[in-house]
């Protein structure tokens, strides 16, 4: 159980009451949990996945060391008949579920990781060459790390964007937002989008619908 807030007296008062009901140890304040790694500083506190992403690299057992600056080359738009089926897809499908879970708290991911995820039931060699490069990208940015300021506006400020008729098999667009309270990321999505754009316009003011929806 994880009890927060910023009354002390009261969140003592939470846990004694839980120790006269239940067996439970305080293991103090929080700082792994299921993956996520949270550290405390005087600027307020940070959330990562560093453990996380060094065991993904080691079940990968990548050949090389070599990092990249992108999780995906630009313009790239794969299609299912890319490349040859994969003898065993069961390594690929394993990375793909791990990265989707790292993502949770990923937002440079988030967009290769939808798009690799939409072919796990048939993945082939260049699939799996993107796969890769996601890791060797996690490589390089490890260390990487979500900040909530200690102090920080209550102001909204949101970013959507969408990409027109970015799928060549369906001509369908790709939505993405980002929602940010004061300097602190809360919430962002990659999505494709349910019906065809007839424009690149008509493809933003879908996404900004959605994020309406998000905000509200």
């Amino acid at each position: 159980m994880i009890i927060t807030g910023d009354d002390s007296e009261y969140i003592a008062f939470v846990k004694a009451r839980l120790r006269d009901q239940f067996l439970m140890t305080d293991l103090g304040p929080l700082r792994y949990f299921l993956g996520i790694e949270v550290s405390f500083t005087s600027n307020g506190f940070y959330i990562s996945q560093e453990k996380y992403i060094q065991d993904l690299l080691a079940r990968a057992a990548l050949g090389d060391e070599r990092t990249v600056e992108t999780p995906m080359e630009l313009n790239v738009k794969l299609q299912p008949t890319d490349g040859d089926p994969l003898s065993d897809p069961t390594c690929y499908r394993h990375l793909v579920v791990s990265l989707v879970y790292l993502a949770v708290i990923g937002p440079d991911i988030a967009y290769l990781v939808h798009i690799l995820s939409r072919f796990v039931s048939a993945p082939t060699t260049i699939y799996y060459s993107h796969l890769l490069r996601v890791l060797h990208y996690l490589r390089g940015t490890i260390t990487h790390r979500l900040l909530f300021p200690r102090s920080s506006s209550l102001q909204l400020q949101c970013y959507s964007d969408a990409t027109w008729a970015s799928d060549p098999s369906d001509r369908r667009s790709l939505s993405a937002y980002c929602v940010f309270l004061g300097g602190s990321l809360i919430a962002w999505k990659t999505k494709k989008q349910t019906t065809v754009s007839r424009s690149s316009v008509e493809a933003k003011l879908r996404v900004m619908a959605l994020l309406t929806a998000e905000v509200t």
